[in-house]
């Protein structure tokens, strides 16, 4: 299991509770916005990195990368990049640029891998409930979403595109505007498989009932089942 966007220090992180569920967590954390989480039942993920290379500098609990009962399991929090242009959108367009890089790497090790996350990137018109509000969103616009395109080009399987190629499945609906009940969303969660990950996918989807629950998050959990 994967989390993003958690706003709470590593420190702050309900451990002992979600270990009482059975799961234990590797936790990137960073409080007010930001960070993220792998959990795991039996034994703890074990931690690969813990921030995306090539820019030292950078901060931001984003990206959490660990060894799960032989697979390797990478979760990130992509920068949304509003306003844009401007210096967060700028942020994102080289943040995704460091990402493909690693992921490129990854996939050169030949690893069974799974890229999931928030990526903060609508792939294609398909994926949005209507465009005309977002011409101008950052989630949309050519760089982020060329980008995305890459890594599928690069040899990585969109999972929940494989699962459902003629129906949109939405991932996120704003608390604004009555979305949720009009079913005005956009997919911007996305787990990505390595080849020999997509060779052993069963399903994917998206477990929307949770989007529905008095007080629940803008996002709902997204899943893809891969056979052992």
């Amino acid at each position: 299991m994967w989390l993003q966007e958690l706003k709470c220090a590593a420190s702050e992180f309900p451990r002992e509770q979600l270990r009482a569920a059975g799961y234990k967590a590797l936790v990137v954390g960073q409080r007010t916005w930001n960070g993220v989480a792998i959990l795991a039942r039996g034994d703890a993920p074990l931690e690969i990195r813990r921030s995306l290379p090539g820019d030292p500098a950078d901060r931001e609990a984003r990206y959490v990368e660990a060894a799960v009962e032989g697979m390797v399991i990478e979760c990130c929090y992509m920068p949304n990049g509003n306003p844009q242009p401007g210096p967060k959108f700028a942020y994102k367009l080289q943040w995704f640029e460091r990402f493909n890089r690693h992921a490129a790497s990854l996939l050169s090790a030949g690893h069974p891998v799974v890229l999931a996350g928030d990526y903060n990137v609508v792939p294609t018109d398909a994926d949005i409930y209507a465009t005309r509000s977002f011409l101008d969103n950052a989630l949309l616009q050519p760089g982020p979403r060329a980008a995305y395109r890459q890594l599928l080009e690069d040899g990585w399987t969109d999972a929940l595109h494989r699962q459902s190629p003629d129906k949109a499945i939405y991932t996120f609906w704003s608390y604004l505007r009555n979305r949720w009940p009009r079913d005005a969303g956009m997919r911007i969660d996305h787990l990505l498989l390595s080849p020999s990950m997509a060779a052993r996918m069963r399903a994917a989807g998206v477990d929307r009932a949770v989007r529905g629950i008095e007080g629940a998050s803008d996002h709902a959990p997204a899943w893809v089942d891969i056979e052992r």
